[in-house]
């Protein structure tokens, strides 16, 4: 294992974009929790919170692929940094916002997401270029695991500023870090050399050109992506909504923690192996670890202790990465290669629209039948995503003797 990841740093200039790119959406994760509890606090309701933090989403998921576009067609660090000083701007004008001037939050928050710094698209579309074989499946590995890391401590960052310092420090905390961030990521960009189009994808294209949405190959990822992740953002819901119902609310994140641990170490294997990798068998796999956890979940069961699911919820989570990592590599060979920045543009919104459309069904689903039907409604979401898979073409230059 660590001679396989000891190869990507071995590659010039990589561990320092990928660590710069990783610290660039730092902020991502935290930010729905500190404006939540920055606008709840003006309005004392949480229905106008989320409408700022939808208004946020909204604009980000609308303009990923714009802003792929923008990066495919060269000057990605000054992409950066035009967008990280303009979106910091837009969360320090939240921050000074008066409370009684609560409505321009929601047209703020809206214009300020279409500024989201475009590091995750950025740096996907990269890897292809400077990387591999192995490297290459390790990278994104590596990325996809760390990035569920990202989604532990943002939160943990947001809500510890909020405790300690109140909302409007955690906002401009996190605007801070997406400012620094961007900065970092941008100078990496620069230093190893990869700001412009590479000319040996052929030329960027000018002017009309067919949307990459009528590729049926890169629809299908990207269909399966709104799925998988509508079904994972579901289960993070639901291990809030259960510790919430145990009245500890602070077990949601040793519970989500555990979960991520079993994905980060799933990860970290599949970035070893060789080979194709086998997507469906990943994508059954995430999906049937998290119907093991229906029937230990109220009120089929009721545990006296929620920790007593914990070697359940990490096996549950051992194929997420692994499976993540698999559709962000396919989708990195499928797109056209002077496009693939759009394309994972496009990744960000449909896993920005699964996530939307998921939250509410789960909601309802949790309320109708409790905490085990919320996680049978992330089952069929991921088994749905899964089946999607099947269709998928295998790539008929690589191996498939991999998992």
């Amino acid at each position: 294992m660590l001679k396989s990841y000891h190869r990507v740093f071995e590659v010039p200039h990589l561990a320092s974009l990928l660590t710069w790119s990783l610290l660039a959406r730092l902020h991502v994760a935290g930010l729905p929790i500190a404006v939540t509890f920055l606008v709840a606090g003006w309005t004392g309701s949480y229905a106008l919170a989320g409408v700022v933090s939808g208004a946020l989403t909204i604009g980000s998921a609308l303009a990923g692929p714009i802003r792929g576009r923008m990066a495919d067609r060269g000057g990605t660090d000054r992409l950066m940094l035009v967008s990280g000083v303009v979106y910091a701007v837009g969360l320090s004008l939240l921050v000074v916002l008066p409370a009684s001037w609560w409505w321009a939050s929601v047209p703020l928050a809206l214009v300020t997401g279409v500024f989201l710094p475009p590091a995750n698209q950025i740096g996907r579309a990269l890897w292809p270029r400077i990387t591999t074989g192995q490297v290459r499946k390790s990278v994104y590995a590596a990325e996809a695991t760390l990035q569920e890391t990202l989604f532990i401590i943002g939160p943990l960052l947001a809500a510890g500023a909020v405790g300690f310092a109140g909302a409007r420090a955690a906002v401009a905390l996190l605007a801070a870090i997406a400012l620094i961030g961007s900065i970092g990521f941008a100078l990496a960009l620069r230093r190893a050399g990869v700001t412009e189009a590479d000319e040996q994808d052929g030329p960027a294209e000018k002017g009309p050109r067919r949307s990459l949405l009528t590729s049926p190959p890169l629809v299908l990822v990207l269909l399966m992506c709104l799925l998988m992740i509508g079904g994972l953002g579901s289960v993070d819901l639901v291990i809030v909504a259960w510790a919430r119902e145990m009245g500890a609310p602070g077990n949601a994140g040793g519970l989500a923690a555990i979960w991520a641990a079993g994905s980060l170490v799933g990860g970290l294997v599949a970035g070893t192996l060789s080979g194709q990798a086998r997507i469906p068998l990943r994508a059954f796999g995430a999906a049937a670890g998290i119907t093991l956890l229906i029937p230990l979940l109220p009120p089929i069961t009721h545990l006296s202790s929620p920790w007593m699911v914990s070697p359940v919820l990490f096996v549950a989570g051992l194929a997420i990465a692994p499976t993540l990592a698999a559709v962000m590599e396919r989708l990195g060979d499928i797109a056209p290669p002077q496009r693939r920045a759009e394309a994972f543009g496009w990744m960000s919104t449909a896993i920005t629209a699964g996530m939307s459309v998921a939250s509410p069904v789960t909601g309802w689903l949790i309320d109708l039948g409790g905490i085990a039907a919320g996680v049978g409604g992330a089952a069929v979401l991921t088994f749905a995503a899964a089946a999607l898979s099947l269709f998928l073409r295998p790539l008929p230059e690589k191996a498939s003797e991999a998992v």
